[in-house]
């Protein structure tokens, strides 16, 4: 369900949504509905007292995917000397008690480059046992702080919930399931799906580390064209702003018309619609059937211009190209964005 609601509205993308959507997934084949679930109240029959292993490692393969791209992703100019911080935390200025506190230099240093290593080590760090406990407090103050400070909907709260595949099941028992019996590690089972459950594991996971990865293979910079962007845990590293003109020419007639954004789109969709190349060509083609619809024969185009992280603005579509005519491949380059170097 959540997954459908999401690939209804591209508008609303967010990598945190995304992740969700994997986990969702993965769920969908994790027996956690063998201990503490209605389900074993219904069925006593479905009662266990143990959780295969993979189970953990799925989770923990897939957020050590996550924070390390993230982390990657952080190695930029923008980030690593403040510019991205500076902008992202000038708006909080009128915070209770800490608005002063988030513009002072320092902060914007340690948030900057705290965030390149937390991203880069938590994950080892939780799974180190003499580091579990400081890497799980420095967790809590890192999500936390994101909640309040930058309001980022429930991934801290996810993120810090993940932290119990983490620990030992012994320390989750007492804590959480007091009741629950002990139960002897030395039992080893090994299922009869091993071998096909192998493989789709190794699919799954060479593709999630292979989709982060497309952008270095489009050209230009992926903050620019954002080809390649989505599905890549490239989590809040640039702000960009921007503004498009949508000129609809009838081919017979040579009458155009100036659209006016509002009458097609609600202002999410027009901030998606005058900043990410895709979205740009797809309200072209959209434009495109509707005019058809009225008998009309149209051409499309568009004069967008882009600000990152606060830059000057430049031409982000070939002002010249009909968008209605082009194709859109996800595995190539467009050429109508023009250069990120473009003046």
């Amino acid at each position: 369900m959540w997954t459908a609601t999401y690939l209804m509205q591209k508008s609303a993308y967010n990598n945190h949504y995304y992740l969700l959507v994997l986990v969702s997934s993965i769920m969908v084949f994790l027996p956690a509905h063998k201990y503490a679930s209605l389900d074993v109240k219904l069925n006593p029959k479905l009662k266990s007292i143990s959780m295969a292993q993979w189970c953990k490692w799925v989770i923990v393969l897939q957020l050590f995917i996550v924070y390390t791209y993230a982390s990657l992703a952080k190695l930029y100019p923008d980030w690593l000397d403040n510019t991205f911080i500076e902008l992202l935390l000038k708006p909080k200025s009128n915070y209770f008690l800490v608005g002063d506190w988030l513009q002072q230099k320092w902060v914007h240093y340690t948030l900057t480059y705290g965030g390149i290593l937390f991203d880069g080590l938590i994950i080892p760090l939780l799974l180190f046992k003499p580091t579990r406990k400081y890497a799980f407090i420095v967790a809590l103050f890192f999500h936390l702080f994101n909640s309040f400070v930058l309001q980022i909907g429930i991934f801290p709260y996810l993120a810090l919930a993940f932290t119990l595949f983490f620990f030992e099941p012994q320390t989750i028992r007492n804590i959480f399931l007091k009741k629950k019996p002990l139960y002897s590690s030395e039992e080893v089972i090994v299922p009869n799906f091993k071998t096909p459950a192998i493989i789709i594991f190794l699919i799954y996971f060479l593709l999630q580390i292979g989709f982060p990865l497309r952008h270095y293979f489009f050209e230009d910079d992926v903050l620019w064209t954002e080809e390649g962007h989505r599905l890549s845990w490239r989590m809040m590293l640039r702000a960009k702003s921007g503004y498009a003109i949508y000129k609809v020419e009838n081919k017979e007639t040579g009458k155009i018309h100036n659209i006016n954004l509002d009458n097609y789109l609600t202002k999410k969709q027009q901030r998606s619609a005058t900043t990410k190349p895709d979205i740009i060509w797809q309200f072209a083609q959209r434009l495109k059937k509707q005019f058809k619809q009225d008998g009309q024969d149209v051409s499309v185009y568009v004069n967008c211009k882009v600000s990152i992280n606060g830059k000057p603005y430049k031409t982000l579509i070939n002002p010249e190209i009909d968008l209605a005519n082009e194709k859109w491949n996800p595995f190539k380059h467009s050429s109508w964005i023009l250069p990120s170097n473009n003046e």
